[in-house]
């Protein structure tokens, strides 16, 4: 990876006059764009030259070049071997700063091609840039030194009445995870989720349906957790269902405490959501509500499932150590419903990457030094960040329409576009609009195609035939808010 980052230094010294070439056809694109030509939805217009390029650039790679009339979704040019070429760099220093060897990608298994940016991203957010929404969508540190003070204190409380209330709990441990602590939380520090873990040391774990998620749990021979045995179902498996029942129990009692222990803040349980595997505490310490979802979750000490095997394609991207190390980490299972069961007993548990995820975000750089201190910047989280605020704010205005879409979707495509576009180089800070469009236009052929590949578990589709309807919907929204330069970023206060 350090040789990759030293090749890039090169390229970068060897390029500066096509840099400068590049950014001035970067504005002259963009220029073409705001008078309309070539914008995405206008067929019968003429082709950008950034296009034109583009074109020959396919065309000389032996993929066919795109014309005037832009398709839904563009199809990707093939690599040999099968692999996905993605978008030409906008200029040629980025092509000098990748080599041509790390270029070809192969897409993973099951996931959608990576897109020809075919269409030309209008100048962000009308008079605002994308940096600047950027810097309105990070929280300030004494608001969330604050939020995470209060956390803290009820969360250390609980876990200690958690442990000493019941035998069966007594070797919960706590796990932060989730957007606050992969540092991509956006809006407001009023969400939080903090995982008990508990290690088990063998479990059989036997598969309820075909997307290799979901497992029923039962115990080896002559198990060490005795304590447990009390949770199996009658069938011998063990109960998820009878597990969070218990542990919510605990919870509802110690609240009442904890609101008598801790001066000015209220604690309250939320109703239980059927099929959820959070229990979800209400903190109420004035002016701020936060919402903490307390997730019940099994640490085991063996092999990840076959399900698993191809999945994690971060070879070219963190690097094949890398993929080695996370692999060695332990299985993850949280207690949640399968809704696809014949009849729902609760008793199943998921498979959880929580604790990867985390790793991969707070260390996402091809090169080691990648947003450290003195370290170049990429664009990687912010482009999330930027995604993630465009499907919330969807949400909230069409709750409905969209409700079978999450930020986990959302998440997931943005790990496939960091293998998609696996460099540091693909995702530079100057470059933030162009990086942005990419990962846009493959969530967008995602939500097209009804394919959106889990990470870890290729054969989950994590968008199905049933999400039709929230998909479409989706995507028009987004190809509405693009071709209007993005009003929801201009609405930001």
């Amino acid at each position: 990876m350090e040789g990759a980052a030293g090749r890039g230094a090169r390229g970068r010294r060897g390029a500066r006059s096509g840099a400068s070439r590049g950014r001035g056809a970067a504005r002259g694109a963009a220029r073409a764009s705001s008078r309309g030509r070539g914008v995405r939805g206008s067929p019968d217009r003429a082709v950008t030259r950034g296009a034109q390029q583009r074109d020959g650039a396919a065309a000389r790679r032996g993929c066919p070049a795109q014309g005037a009339p832009v398709p839904r979704s563009p199809p990707a040019c093939t690599a040999a071997g099968g692999g996905e070429v993605p978008p030409a760099p906008r200029s040629r220093a980025a092509a000098a700063r990748a080599p041509a060897a790390q270029r070809r990608v192969a897409v993973p298994d099951g996931a959608v091609a990576a897109p020809a940016a075919a269409r030309v991203l209008p100048p962000a957010a009308g008079p605002l840039r994308l940096r600047e929404v950027v810097s309105r969508l990070t929280l300030p540190r004494q608001d969330v030194s604050d939020a995470a003070d209060v956390v803290n204190q009820v969360v250390s409380q609980l876990i200690q009445a958690i442990r000493s209330a019941d035998g069966s709990f007594s070797s919960i441990e706590r796990l932060g995870a989730g957007s606050y602590y992969e540092h991509v939380k956006i809006t407001e520090p009023n969400e939080f989720d903090i995982m008990l873990v508990m290690p088990v040391a063998r479990l059989q774990l036997d598969e309820s349906d075909d997307t290799g998620a979901f497992y029923y749990l039962t115990f080896k021979r002559n198990p060490k957790e005795k304590y447990l045995l009390k949770f199996l179902d009658e069938d011998g498996k063990l109960s998820a269902f009878k597990m969070l029942e218990a542990l919510r129990g605990i919870i509802k009692r110690e609240v009442k405490n904890i609101t008598r222990n801790i001066e000015n803040v209220e604690v309250t349980v939320k109703r239980r959501k059927s099929g959820s595997p959070a229990i979800t505490l209400q903190i109420k310490k004035p002016p701020a509500e936060i919402s903490v979802d307390i997730i019940l979750t099994l640490k085991l000490q063996q092999s990840w499932p076959p399900s698993t095997q191809n999945g994690l394609k971060v070879e070219q991207w963190l690097g094949r150590k890398v993929r080695q190390k996370l692999r060695y980490e332990s299985v993850y299972l949280v207690a949640k419903q399968n809704k696809k069961e014949k009849v729902l007993r609760g008793n199943t548990w998921r498979l959880s990457f929580s604790h990867i995820e985390k790793t991969m975000l707070n260390n996402h750089g091809s090169s080691k030094t990648c947003c450290e201190s003195g370290g170049p910047k990429c664009s990687r989280k912010s482009c999330l960040k930027l995604l993630k605020y465009l499907v919330e704010q969807l949400k909230m205005k069409h709750p409905k329409e969209l409700d079978k879409i999450c930020s986990y979707h959302v998440k997931t495509a943005f790990f496939h576009s960091c293998v998609v576009w696996p460099n540091d180089t693909d995702w530079t800070w100057g470059d933030l609009d162009h990086c942005f469009q990419n990962y846009l236009e493959y969530f967008l052929g995602c939500l097209e195609k009804y394919q959106l590949p889990h990470f870890f578990i290729p054969q989950y589709n994590l968008l199905s035939l049933e999400d039709k309807a929230s998909c479409d919907f989706l995507s028009r929204q987004i190809n509405q808010q693009w071709n209007n330069r993005f009003p929801i970023f201009q609405e930001m206060s």
